[in-house]
């Protein structure tokens, strides 16, 4: 009974709040897209003018990010997925959905260090975050392994809310779980090109001068 409780609460917490943090990291980041750096810059101000927002990243998107992850970690090694046997659409979906679990969540933390953390520690302002992004996809490998990161958290929130809407009752009759399916899948498609088009947005020239001021102060505090 308690492990019912607890894949409940992981489940919820993957779609509430983390679901709706990942779709609004998805727009702050496609403004890069729409506005360039200073649409970008106004995206990030915004997010970091709204009221006690060191609260709401705390117990909004730290907590249930720390207890969905290792939860799922968890969730995922003691998965044993019979894809050999019954090589079907669910049983590739629900080892994706694991592989993808733990590929998201080594990636958020690699990311959250090289933005967030550096913000906090006074190494970086806001301001500078599109330069920071600017350094990070311009370096192949770093880029490639971005593009994984960003496609394997789509899929894995979307693939996710479909089997929410299953283990809750929502979607209850084989009809229903086709079209959820269909449904999101879909936004499984806008989700990941829109990470990706904004990735190939820092990578445009307007913030490579911020990228470039942001090498030479490491450079100057190295010497």
């Amino acid at each position: 009974m308690k492990g019912f409780y607890s894949r409940k609460l992981h489940s919820l917490l993957g779609v509430i709040p983390l679901g709706f943090f990942l779709l609004e990291h998805m727009i702050t980041n496609f403004s890069a897209v729409e506005g360039g750096s200073e649409g970008f810059k106004e995206a990030v101000a915004f997010l970091n003018s709204l009221p006690l927002v060191l609260v709401l990243e705390i117990f909004g998107i730290w907590l249930p990010l720390l207890y969905h992850g290792v939860y799922g970690l968890y969730i995922a090694f003691q998965a044993k997925p019979n894809n050999g046997r019954f090589p079907t659409e669910r049983n590739l979906r629900y080892l994706l959905q694991r592989i993808t679990g733990v590929i998201a969540f080594v990636f958020v933390i690699w990311h959250v260090w090289e933005t967030r953390v550096q913000v906090a520690l006074g190494n970086v302002t806001h301001e500078e975050l599109g330069g920071v992004m600017h350094d990070i996809v311009n370096n192949p490998i770093f880029f490639v392994l971005y593009l994984i990161g960003v496609v394997s958290a789509a899929f894995h929130f979307t693939n996710g809310l479909w089997s929410f809407l299953v283990s809750w009752g929502v979607t209850v009759g084989p009809r229903a779980q086709r079209v959820s399916s269909y449904i999101c899948m879909g936004l499984f498609v806008i989700v990941g090109v829109m990470f990706v088009w904004s990735l190939f947005a820092f990578r445009g020239a307007e913030f490579q001068a911020e990228g470039t001021a942001l090498l030479e102060a490491a450079k100057a505090w190295l010497a």
